[in-house]
């Protein structure tokens, strides 16, 4: 079976990942703010490394409840500080709760993120992983009215690897046996 070139085939974790939810579009608030902290604490970071952190992220974050985090107050950043289960960054901590503030003060958060690929996903062709841009006009209009919006770590490279993660772009190179088959 080949997948896109650039899945580490010798983490059992990462290659699921790519097999069952990379580029899958997602139309699930909560997830989409999951993958919005989580694509936000990978900066200068892995992604093998954060989801290897994922079910620590879930545990400390209250499951990305936004409602809950938003609620989270000096003491839960305290509390994730101490927490070996996520990435210990302060600014990424903080980002988060920023952020799913933002998420409720978004009146439609899911159709916000929508808006920029028109409501259906972008499916590219890329034959090749070098093709793949690390951002593109649609991640830096996302970076910008989210930023807008006050949130946070969400710069246009934050934003192309969140719309690859959540299916709102479909960028399995050609010779992937899930190219054109998440979106569809």
């Amino acid at each position: 079976m080949t997948r896109c070139a650039w899945v580490p085939q010798g983490d059992p974790l990462y290659v699921a990942y790519h097999d069952d939810e990379w580029g899958v579009p997602s139309h699930d608030e909560r997830h989409l703010f999951e993958m919005l902290v989580l694509e936000g604490a990978q900066a200068g970071l892995s992604w093998s490394t954060i989801l290897h952190k994922r079910e620590g992220y879930r545990s400390g974050f209250a499951g990305f409840d936004p409602e809950r985090v938003a609620r989270f107050g000096p003491e839960d950043v305290e509390r994730l500080m101490a927490d070996p289960g996520i990435v210990r960054n302060r600014l990424k901590v903080e980002s988060a709760i920023a952020n799913a503030r933002a998420v409720l003060d978004a009146d439609d958060f899911v159709g916000l993120l929508w808006s920029f690929v028109g409501g259906k996903p972008k499916v590219n062709g890329w034959k090749t992983g070098g093709e793949v841009p690390a951002e593109t006009h649609e991640s830096k209009a996302m970076s910008k009215e989210l930023k807008r919006r006050g949130f946070r770590f969400v710069g246009p490279t934050i934003c192309y690897a969140f719309m690859q993660a959540c299916g709102l772009v479909d960028d399995h190179t050609a010779q992937c046996f899930r190219a054109r088959e998440a979106s569809s």
